[in-house]
């Protein structure tokens, strides 16, 4: 099945979310939380996220994670992940207990569409204080993607990873999982870069963006993905892909967000004041448009 048909058979299965001017979204991708190693991207960037989502969790935000959201291609056992980041997944379970949160699977955590494995590794975890299991995200449903229908039946945004337009990451992803795991991750700790990686290949990035950029001229809908690690944020007339971006950019993570019907792609990161305090704070890098303007381009 080409990129386009495989794109357009999830949107069709995806779970439809109706959002209206009320609404208030952030969609983060490629955390890509790891085992607290020196090979864990997202260990670096972990205090600008709490941030992030704790701004999120106090402004009423429903957070979706848009794939990628562990690295279960270089770590093959997840508990090694909920344990290092055990305060992200107990902060994010606060956002589930209020019906604020979806997950969506990417290729590196491709193993969350196997319901067994997600009733195993994220409905509890086992607290070892208490030698006990206490619930995290129980009965969770891990997507593949998510339609957001706005207003009118027709104006619809597909939230995907992207790597649906990416043979190697989506029909090889096993293969490329095990030489991820046993060949490019031990060669990356002395600079030889993983060739089979979207984000760090920029012919590859450019292939995958033209493959999601035929699927909104063609199906006439909102994209919103993750995956190259680029983000993304089309002038209104030009077709609507957009890209959050990853939360393993050098010093940054980023993010968009919609919010009263409108759509901003900002970045989170370590600001300075006069008086040489240190501070996290968020910057607008491209927006706020309105959705209705992006969906009447349409027309």
């Amino acid at each position: 099945m080409d990129a386009i048909n495989r794109i357009s058979e999830v949107f069709k299965k995806s779970k439809e979310v109706f959002i209206d001017d009320s609404s208030r979204l952030a969609l983060i991708s490629d955390c890509h939380r790891g085992d607290g190693t020196s090979s864990d991207s997202f260990y670096k960037n972990e205090r600008l996220y709490f941030t992030a989502i704790n701004h999120y969790y106090q402004e009423g935000y429903t957070y979706v994670e848009v794939g990628d959201g562990d690295e279960l291609w270089e770590n093959r056992n997840f508990y090694d992940i909920q344990k290092v980041h055990s305060n992200v997944f107990k902060f994010l379970s606060k956002f589930y207990n209020e019906k604020r949160l979806y997950f969506i699977y990417g290729n590196h955590d491709m193993i969350k569409k196997d319901e067994e494995f997600v009733n195993r590794n994220f409905y509890r975890y086992f607290d070892q204080r208490t030698k006990s299991e206490i619930p995290l995200f129980e009965d969770i449903k891990i997507h593949e993607g998510l339609v957001l229908k706005y207003k009118r039946e027709e104006d619809k945004i597909l939230v995907i990873h992207g790597h649906q337009a990416d043979f190697l990451n989506d029909d090889l992803w096993v293969a490329s999982k095990y030489m991820v795991r046993y060949l490019w991750r031990p060669l990356e700790m002395f600079g030889v870069k993983d060739p089979t990686s979207t984000a760090k290949n920029y012919e590859k990035k450019l292939a995958v963006e033209k493959k999601l950029v035929e699927w909104v001229e063609k199906e006439k809908h909102i994209l919103i993905t993750g995956h190259t690690h680029r983000p993304m944020f089309p002038k209104v007339g030009q077709p609507p892909y957009f890209n959050d971006g990853s939360c393993v950019h050098p010093r940054c993570i980023t993010a968009i967000e919609i919010v009263d019907g409108y759509i901003t792609l900002v970045k989170w990161n370590i600001k300075i004041r006069e008086d040489g305090v240190l501070f996290v704070g968020k910057d607008i890098l491209a927006g706020p448009c309105k959705l209705e303007d992006y969906f009447n381009s349409f027309n």
